[in-house]
């Protein structure tokens, strides 16, 4: 073990017999993925949802979480390359391509930049129109001077909240908090910066 990496304090995975004792750590997904594949699961999707299966499997014994059937869209505009314009229409298929990127900075200027918030705008509005979307960017530009993180991305999260509590302190020595952080479990199955963790 390289010198100053914290000795790992997790649970061996293959001995936890039960979903909420599996949420209460962290674990990278190539580890969630092994597991999954030792249980004879699935082992595609995202990390929430690999850890999702097992758990699930841990509590009812079933290889399968179920899952709602979402609808295939039934748009086959093609947003890589239709002409756009302000009047076109937000479809069920909608993507963010260059051809997007193209017309909004056409008309927004060359400051644009999709961010999460406008992504998902525009993925929760079909049936608006380009127009309305030009409308939106600014609201969503100024509801907000950061970017959202998702709630997958708990490094990230901490990184932020840790260095707006600790301005003085640098990337160094978040790495190090999280590292030690990551060993300890956690009740709600997230790892969340918390004042007492530089005490780790």
């Amino acid at each position: 073990m390289p010198r100053g990496e914290p000795q790992d304090a997790r649970p061996d995975m293959a001995q936890l017999a039960t979903g909420s004792e599996l949420r209460r750590w962290y674990w990278r997904k190539d580890e969630l993925v092994a597991r999954a594949r030792t249980l004879g699961l699935k082992t595609g999707g995202g990390k929430f949802e690999v850890l999702d299966r097992i758990a699930h499997f841990l509590d009812t014994g079933e290889r399968l979480v179920p899952q709602p059937k979402s609808a295939k869209p039934a748009s086959r505009f093609d947003w890589h390359s239709a002409p756009l314009d302000d009047a076109t229409v937000i479809t069920d298929n909608y993507r963010n391509t260059q051809n997007v990127r193209r017309y909004f900075k056409s008309t927004l200027g060359d400051g644009f930049k999709f961010n999460i918030a406008f992504m998902d705008w525009m993925k929760a509005n079909a049936g608006a129109t380009l127009r309305d979307a030009c409308t939106a960017y600014g609201t969503c530009q100024s509801a907000s001077g950061k970017t959202q993180i998702r709630d997958h991305n708990q490094f990230n999260q901490y990184t932020r909240d840790f260095m707006a509590d600790n301005p003085t302190l640098g990337m160094d020595d978040v790495r190090r908090v999280w590292a030690l952080k990551i060993q300890q479990p956690s009740d709600t199955g997230r790892h969340r910066y918390e004042p007492g963790d530089l005490d780790l």
